[in-house]
């Protein structure tokens, strides 16, 4: 669910996202010609080629349009639902193009929808999203080839992510919160 309440909350402040997706799912009849039609980006995640989706990527930054990047590459498998160590691909995209990195977090939505396990589809579930400070890197780009450096800027982003989401789960209502 954290996509489509991203997603919602980026409309509201009248910009339009994109989000990367798997390949596989472009080749789904109706559920393809959406993502083609919100110019989502394709990745082939078992071929390991990150150049294509990389300058989609980049094009769409230069743009003005904004990319949505989740950079644990999937959902949280921590019980407190903290967010994980991070993969360092929106630092380097940050690096690559100048763009800050706007850290956003949602809470309520993973009771929701679940990898394993039932779900919970109680009707008047709030879920709330919140976005905080743009980090930037730009001073940093001459650590771009520096792998500790970008495991460093990529954990700052991660604790942006995690003070967001601790404050959301801090107010998140009583009386979901037993089953958030």
């Amino acid at each position: 669910m954290d996509p489509l309440s991203n997603a919602y909350a980026i409309v509201k402040a009248d910009r339009r996202p994109r989000f990367l997706a798997k390949e596989d799912l472009f080749h789904i009849p109706i559920v393809g010609r959406a993502l083609k039609g919100a110019r989502q980006i394709p990745v082939r995640r078992e071929t390991g080629d990150k150049t294509a989706p990389l300058r989609m990527m980049m094009k769409a930054l230069t743009e003005d349009q904004v990319v949505v990047i989740y950079p644990e590459g999937t959902v949280t498998k921590r019980p407190d639902r903290r967010p994980m160590e991070g993969k360092t691909g929106a630092v380097r995209l940050s690096l690559a193009t100048g763009v800050p990195i706007t850290p956003m977090a949602s809470w309520g939505s993973q009771a929701i929808w679940q990898k394993s396990g039932k779900g919970s589809l109680k009707y008047g579930r709030p879920i709330w999203v919140k976005a905080g400070p743009p980090l930037y890197f730009a001073d940093r780009v001459d650590k771009a080839n520096d792998h500790d450096a970008l495991k460093e800027m990529t954990a700052e982003v991660i604790a942006a992510l995690a003070t967001l989401v601790e404050d959301l789960a801090a107010r998140y209502p009583g009386a979901w919160s037993s089953e958030a």
